[in-house]
């Protein structure tokens, strides 16, 4: 993992608490990420889904899943639609909360693609009826990802979470950790990570990232979940520029 330029700390703070989360312009965020669905997040959520239809049969009875650090992004709560009861989004910017509330509401058109794709997959076709689905299912609380209650979880998402929230390497550490003893012995997983980024732009601001490859985030994960499979996601279109494509990481929890 390495370190961001000196610079870039003394003008911009280093640790999540530095920066402003709350001004994270959520509809910005979304319509430059996630209106046209791209090749690397097809690719994630093809993955993702035969994972968990590997590992849990289609019923949602008393499960319960979490989507971590959720920001403006819905795919990863819809991969849990056929196996949990309940889908619960924790996500600390309250922009990002209220984007969430609205969208869970009824989400825009633009995400029917995302769910066409889970809608390939076996498991997923007996969702008939994925927006209201969703809006069932899913719960959206404020919550910091450092505060996850331990062991609460049946399966669980954290998409581009813990290597965006700081420059710290050591709270991306603290993260992971969060997220991996936030779920039950066990419980599949799905984690996905922006490699080595450097950092990026929603609107104006300017947000932290620590800068990691397959092998930091398989030594983080490894401390409190089993990995089974790991792979760095690659595109000819990059979203941006200052990244290194997507690494997506499946297994499930340690006891």
């Amino acid at each position: 993992m390495r370190q961001p330029a000196a610079a870039v700390k003394a003008t911009q703070g280093v640790y999540n608490a530095d920066f402003d989360w709350d001004g994270f312009n959520s509809d910005w965020y979304c319509a430059h990420n996630y209106v046209s669905l791209r090749d690397d997040d097809t690719a994630i959520m093809t993955r993702v889904g035969e994972f968990f239809q590997q590992h849990l049969k289609p019923s949602t009875a008393q499960r319960r899943g979490l989507d971590v650090g959720s920001g403006a992004n819905l795919y990863p709560a819809m991969s849990m639609l056929p196996f949990c009861e309940g889908v619960e989004l924790r996500e600390f910017s309250r922009s990002n909360v209220r984007w969430l509330n609205a969208q869970i509401e009824r989400y825009d058109a633009y995400w029917d693609e995302f769910w066409d794709v889970y809608r390939a997959l076996p498991a997923y076709q007996n969702v008939s009826n994925p927006r209201e689905a969703l809006r069932k299912a899913a719960k959206v609380e404020r919550m910091s990802i450092f505060e996850l209650p331990e062991r609460e979880w049946d399966m669980g998402t954290m998409f581009f979470v813990a290597e965006s929230l700081t420059y710290d390497p050591r709270e991306f550490w603290r993260a992971v950790e969060c997220f991996g003893r936030a779920l039950k012995p066990g419980a599949p997983f799905a984690a996905a990570f922006m490699a080595d980024s450097r950092g990026y732009k929603v609107d104006k601001t300017q947000f932290p990232a620590v800068a990691v490859d397959i092998t930091d985030v398989k030594d983080c994960l490894s401390v409190v979940c089993e990995v089974i499979d790991i792979d760095l996601v690659e595109t000819k279109k990059p979203l941006r520029r200052g990244y290194g494509g997507m690494i997506l990481a499946t297994g499930v929890a340690l006891s």
